[in-house]
């Protein structure tokens, strides 16, 4: 087969699991001999959070309205108008969100691309009319879907209809391993993270991450091991969970749990530290109760520390 000209869009530079999804995908298809273009829209201006094995384009990113439904119909529109400005063709437009799949479908029927794929982490939960629109529009009018697990495949096809093709995550085992590389102790250092038994979760403080239910079981192992110490380490998002970060930390605060002693929040972790962080834990805790795959939680088992997740999908399908 001819090499293809693919442009891959994601909806951040950030370090998050779609992005990450994307970043490597673009490489191996890279790697494979065709020609891609991953492109992300840049609300930092500094580009993707490490470097990409092969062509990558920043878009910038006007700064984020307080509404979410603005917010999103702001980057559909800045999407919009880079593409129908490139001139540029593609054989594929690959979508990896919902934001950049709105998009595509927009500019397909304006005849300016050919046609859209897309690849569904997870379907989330709105009560925003807009939102669920966007949503819908981006599984139910593109050409074609993929999806990252099982569990997904089949709610697509039970709630939408959509039969979608599996393309599973995987981890670089030439990056992620249970083999120390010597920057383990200084990160603990750095970090505080100075105690033991020491629990990591990797994801920031959010709903679906059950990030309050494991605080309060973080404080049941306190009366035990007092001593113990939980990293929550993480966080960059598109949406705002201000009012579900507000009740986590009142209930911090009721729980009597000491933040930067027993709960230690680094925010996002350097992309070169990421593979040390795991091994720096004696665990690696993710109640999450929804996940397109739960890629840290792989991670996490690449680099040979115990896990601990939700017993549910998509983790029922590679624990």
């Amino acid at each position: 087969m001819s090499p293809l000209r693919i442009a891959l869009l994601t909806y951040s530079t950030q370090p998050r699991g779609g992005v990450v999804h994307a970043m490597e995908l673009a490489e191996a298809l890279h790697a494979l001999g065709h020609e891609v273009c991953l492109f992300a829209l840049d609300k930092t201006g500094q580009g993707f959070f490490r470097p990409v094995q092969c062509e990558a384009v920043s878009i910038p990113a006007a700064p984020a309205p307080d509404n979410i439904g603005d917010l999103v119909k702001l980057r559909i529109q800045e999407y919009v108008e880079y593409f129908t400005q490139l001139d540029r063709p593609f054989d594929l437009y690959h979508a990896q969100d919902c934001i950049s799949a709105n998009a595509l479908v927009q500019l397909r029927d304006r005849q300016l691309v050919p046609h859209v794929l897309r690849t569904v982490h997870h379907i989330d939960e709105f009560t925003s009319p807009y939102l669920q629109k966007c949503q819908e529009r981006s599984i139910l009018e593109v050409d074609r879907c993929f999806t990252v697990s099982q569990h997904w495949q089949q709610q697509l096809q039970a709630q939408y209809n959509v039969t979608a093709c599996g393309v599973v995550n995987g981890v670089n085992l030439q990056r992620y391993s249970p083999h120390p590389s010597g920057r383990e102790a200084d990160l603990k250092f750095r970090l505080g993270m100075n105690a033991s038994p020491l629990f990591l979760t990797v994801g920031g403080i959010e709903p679906r991450k059950n990030s309050i239910r494991l605080l309060q079981a973080f404080a049941l192992v306190l009366q035990d091991y007092p001593q113990a110490q939980l990293t929550i380490a993480g966080g960059t998002t598109l949406f705002d969970y201000q009012s579900y970060r507000e009740v986590f930390f009142d209930e911090v605060k009721r729980l009597g749990i000491e933040v930067e002693t027993s709960l230690l929040l680094p925010g996002p972790i350097a992309d070169a530290d990421m593979a040390d962080l795991y091994r720096c834990a004696d665990a690696f805790v993710f109640p999450s109760i929804k996940e397109g795959w739960g890629l840290v939680a792989l991670e996490a088992i690449a680099s040979g520390i115990p896990v601990v997740t939700s017993d549910r999908p998509p983790f029922t399908e590679f624990l």
